[in-house]
């Protein structure tokens, strides 16, 4: 009856996790997609200045994990706050490039360019450090990057083209996997901090990762005395629904790394892929049906084949977990 009642607890506990991935995430979204389609007030003013999303992200992100280490941390020595530096530089430009890509391609098309981060790290593995993948592995990272390339070259509706700002498919993609790149850089340089200081805990990373790039972004944004900074926001001060949105963005996002580092802990990596995964297939119906950007039966056949690949890339990744030989625990 104990192990019955444990596990129904990781059940609960599991179900919480992806409605709070889920709901944040996917509200995220919406928010990210009307910041940047929108326009705003009587003026019909569009907010340019979509850079300033990830300062405010930052900043609040900070505050955030600040608190979570004062309330719930105990304590440790953790990696020092400078040894985020490189990181954060590569976690400032990517997501802002990701952002930028905005004003080019629909949500839709970054949703899908940016999930096939396979391609890029299968790509550099082979050429660079001549690792060899499975047959299976080539099929998932075909089915995504066949299925990235037929929605992108796919005819895009007028009504989804007239929402964008500056219209630009080749630019738009091209950030897209700059920002890949970028990640690439970022996530193997915060592995490598974990590994020297194995007591780091998420919130540190958190806390450093954002405190460098509240720094790089505030420099970027207010650096000098026509910097874009001012201008978002002096544009918020005009027009109080754009602040809005992107308060309600920013705390969509720290609720979010909440629930991500809460399921990491408790249920794993792959676990955390898996709702992440399905998060993005959702996060495009719902671009879909309630932004008004219709997708033909030709790009819907691309959505399916990019989250086939990387359906299929988990189950492979699971299997892989399940051979591995489970350490014997002490009598």
């Amino acid at each position: 009856m104990e192990s019955h009642g444990v596990g129904l607890r990781r059940v609960l506990l599991l179900s919480v996790c992806v409605a709070g991935i889920w709901s944040a995430y996917i509200y995220q979204g919406v928010l990210q997609e009307t910041v940047s389609t929108k326009r705003f007030g009587p003026d019909k003013k569009r907010f340019e200045h979509l850079a300033f999303l990830n300062l405010a992200q930052n900043v609040f992100c900070l505050v955030w994990s600040f608190m979570m280490i004062k309330i719930w941390s105990n304590g440790g020595d953790g990696a020092p706050w400078w040894s985020y530096w490189s990181a954060g530089i590569t976690n400032t430009i990517g997501p802002a490039m990701g952002i930028e890509a905005l004003k080019y391609i629909s949500y839709p098309a970054q949703v899908l360019a940016k999930s096939s981060k396979m391609i890029p790290v299968m790509l550099m593995g082979t050429l660079v450090y001549g690792i060899r993948y499975t047959f299976p592995e080539y099929l998932c990272t075909l089915l995504v990057a066949g299925g990235v390339s037929l929605f992108a070259l796919s005819k895009t509706s007028a009504k989804t083209i007239s929402k964008l700002a500056h219209p630009n498919a080749p630019l738009g993609y091209g950030l897209c996997f700059l920002n890949l790149a970028f990640d690439g850089f970022t996530n193997a340089t915060q592995d490598s901090i974990t590994a020297r200081y194995p007591k780091t805990s998420a919130w540190n990373i958190m806390l450093g990762m954002n405190l460098w790039g509240s720094i790089y972004n505030m420099i970027f944004m207010f650096g000098w005395p026509n910097a874009s900074g001012f201008e978002a926001i002096q544009f918020c001060k005009q027009h109080p629904e754009a602040a809005w949105d992107i308060l309600l963005y920013c705390l969509c996002g720290a609720v979010g790394q909440n629930f991500i580092f809460l399921t990491i802990s408790r249920f794993g990596s792959l676990t955390n892929t898996t709702i992440t995964t399905t998060r993005k297939f959702v996060s495009i119906v719902v671009s879909s049906l309630l932004s008004g950007n219709p997708l033909s039966y030709k790009q819907w056949g691309s959505v399916v084949m990019v989250f086939s690949g990387l359906s299929y890339q988990i189950y492979l990744k699971w299997r892989k977990l399940q051979r591995m030989p489970r350490k014997k625990k002490p009598m």
